[in-house]
């Protein structure tokens, strides 16, 4: 019988290191700390205080939960809590959401967690999802990428479908490297094979042309082309893994035409096209 134990503190605080492309000196220099007790720390000469484990993690950039992983390889309890959003004592960062989302109608804007979860959207998503072909989809879980890039998703409806699609992995390939995050890596994965329902002719298309400040989400939503620049808000300086893993996509529309289908949209009796 094989018995598999769980990786030291020191074991850890090297892999962020070397993930981060810090030599040992690097970071002893960044963290005002020598060379040599870096050295022990990582190689369990040294068993490091619970500030040294904060401090170093700090300097590697490490996220909330995966610093609360490198307390409990140190011996010590999490600092970070890790809360549901409807949790009383969030309940002023639940409105601001909700604030956010409500007040960008009739554009649309939504929440995610680390793994592009959906948490919560306004009117003008749900709209939009009216486009979904199959409903698994929609069964919470929710993931918003895959309901993006997926064929039977809004993957059909996206005009600049390849040009979309890498902008979205570029991002994901990112993420995966500042979290080193299992499960957001097998997203990439997933998503990567996906097809194009456009073909390689929609992709030779987008690749000639002009270039943009952005990359526009170019959506057809009946005999419209709605096209949408995104930006992404996060909560500063939280202490709270929930909160520090939370970011809000709100879209806005590159041309009046698409702010008008959008208004439209959002009308009483509106629907989709």
């Amino acid at each position: 019988m094989t018995t598999h134990h769980a990786p030291s503190v020191g074991a850890l605080i090297r892999d962020w290191r070397q993930l981060r492309r810090f030599s040992q000196l690097d970071l002893a220099l960044e963290a005002e700390i020598s060379q040599k007790h870096l050295s022990f720390i990582e190689s369990g000469r040294s068993r490091p205080s619970r500030e040294m484990v904060l401090l170093l993690a700090e300097h590697l950039s490490v996220p909330l939960r995966e610093r609360n992983a490198l307390l409990l390889a140190a011996g010590y309890a999490p600092v970070y809590r890790e809360r549901s959003l409807e949790d009383p004592t969030l309940q002023a960062a639940r409105a601001a959401i909700d604030l956010i989302l409500k007040g960008h109608e009739p554009y649309p804007a939504l929440a995610v967690d680390r793994h592009w979860t959906l948490l919560a959207a306004n009117g003008a998503v749900t709209n939009l999802l009216g486009l979904v072909a199959d409903a698994e989809l929609l069964r919470p879980p929710v993931n918003v990428l895959r309901l993006s890039l997926h064929p039977g998703g809004l993957a059909p409806y996206i005009t600049n479908f390849a040009v979309w699609k890498e902008h979205l992995l570029v991002r994901l390939r990112q993420q995966v490297r500042a979290t080193a995050d299992v499960q957001l890596g097998a997203l990439l994965s997933e998503l990567a094979a996906y097809p194009d329902p456009g073909g390689q002719a929609a992709a030779r298309h987008e690749a000639n042309a002009e270039p943009a400040i952005v990359v526009p989400l170019q959506l057809r939503l009946g005999d419209a082309t709605l096209s949408l620049i995104s930006t992404t808000t996060v909560f500063g300086t939280p202490v709270d893994v929930t909160l520090s893993e939370l970011a809000l996509e709100t879209f806005f529309p590159a041309d009046q035409a698409t702010a008008e289908a959008l208004r439209t949209l959002a009308a009483p009796g509106g629907g989709h096209a």
